[in-house]
């Protein structure tokens, strides 16, 4: 009888790292040993958490507020939840369709896996967030890419929407503002991809994880409130990472109609238990301490949007490069495509020569871009411009 290890299970054989946390590890690891690393890996603001929302949690720990808490989340938070969708977006409904979890990535799985079985497919646009196509595969699916890339401003059309469908197609993934290029859907944008969708009774997966953090008078829309047709078949996923600068505290939030919530509050139960009960407190705060945190949020907005204009003025600068403006999140996604290097190969050498490190477009599903975070410091911003600008002049074209 052979002692050689049997194989792991399909699942842990097939996922893929992520490539974001792998080139921001890298990253830190050179700052770690004396490098001088310009870093635009990072999916995360570099704002600190606002102090109202730390003094919540706190008080909560010291109160004892640190046993069991319901598996979809406290009460007084799913109650605030709904009470801001209704406030926001004129959407109604009942703490019951909410659901908090351990993150929005979590949460976009819990979606996935509520919906899809071995052999659906889902429609996946790309440039994708990388966790997305993993989720799919996880839940025993195929994800279906469709490329959208800088000609279509990095948004679907109906037309490329319905192409893709086929009788295996169970869930279409829509994610505005977008990681990573930052891309905004318009109201009547999404109602013309939405009408292919239920016409051919589709879930709708729409991940609005970046949706306050949007530029120029531009208003994000919600999904669910198109229609009553759309709320019924929409699973809305959001959270207070990036809005709230709370990407450690891992609390995202599910809205989806009652029977979907009820099967994703069921997974939740049997992988996770509950969102750590005292840092839902701080979630809390967030959305009841309305003036406090409005201004915590203009000011990272007010950063944002000069360091969103100031990279993409500088990136259109260097020859070579063409970057579209964008109107959300905090990415800008640049086309590298006349430099004749693949992606990969791109990255790898400039964070070898100039010590920047930016992740490559084909990690999202787009080869011939580089995604760049500009949730750093000015400081920063000027310097890795400088030093791509530097590098790009090496290369030929």
């Amino acid at each position: 009888m052979s002692n050689a290890p049997r194989p792991l299970s399909v699942w842990a054989q097939n996922i893929a790292p992520s490539p974001t946390l792998a080139v921001d590890a890298k990253a830190k690891a050179l700052a770690a040993a004396g490098e001088d690393v310009c870093g635009f890996a990072a999916g995360e603001p570099d704002f600190d958490t606002p102090e109202h929302i730390k003094v919540a949690c706190i008080a909560a720990l010291k109160a004892g507020k640190t046993k069991y808490a319901p598996t979809p989340g406290i009460e007084p938070l799913r109650q605030a939840i709904v009470e801001r969708y209704a406030a926001e977006y004129g959407l109604k409904a009942a703490p019951s369709q909410v659901i908090v979890s351990p993150g929005g990535k979590f949460n976009c799985y819990l979606g996935v896996l509520a919906t899809c079985s071995p052999g659906d497919e889902a429609i996946v646009p790309a440039p994708f967030w990388v966790s997305y196509p993993e989720m799919v595969k996880l839940a025993g699916a195929t994800p279906k890419f469709v490329l959208a890339d800088d000609r279509t401003g990095f948004r679907l059309t109906p037309e490329m929407v319905e192409r893709a469908i086929t009788p295996r197609t169970k869930l279409l993934i829509l994610n505005s503002p977008s990681n990573p290029t930052g891309a905004v859907y318009s109201r009547a944008e999404l109602e013309a991809i939405v009408a292919v969708a239920l016409k051919h009774n589709l879930y709708i997966l729409s991940d609005e994880m970046y949706e306050h953090l949007v530029y120029d008078g531009v208003k994000p829309t919600c999904i669910a409130t198109l229609s009553k047709d759309a709320e019924a078949r929409t699973i809305t996923v959001a959270g207070f990472s990036k809005t709230y600068a709370m990407t450690g505290w891992r609390i995202g939030t599910t809205l989806a109609p009652a029977p979907i919530a009820k099967a994703i509050a069921e997974l939740q139960s049997q992988m996770s238990s509950n969102v750590t009960t005292f840092a839902q407190y701080g979630a809390l705060a967030a959305l009841k301490e309305k003036e406090n945190t409005a201004a915590a949020l203009k000011e990272m907005l007010g950063a944002f949007d000069r360091r969103r204009k100031n990279l993409h003025a500088e990136l259109n600068k260097i020859p070579g490069i063409t970057c579209q403006l964008a109107q959300g999140a905090f990415y800008l996604f640049p086309n590298i495509t006349s430099f004749g290097l693949k992606d990969q190969d791109f990255c790898a050498r400039l964070l070898d020569q100039e010590k920047v490190a930016a992740v490559p477009g084909s990690a999202f599903g787009a080869e011939g871009y580089l995604r760049l975070s500009y949730a750093t410091s000015d400081e920063i911003i000027a310097k890795g411009v400088a030093r791509l600008a530097r590098f790009c002049a090496t290369l030929k074209r």
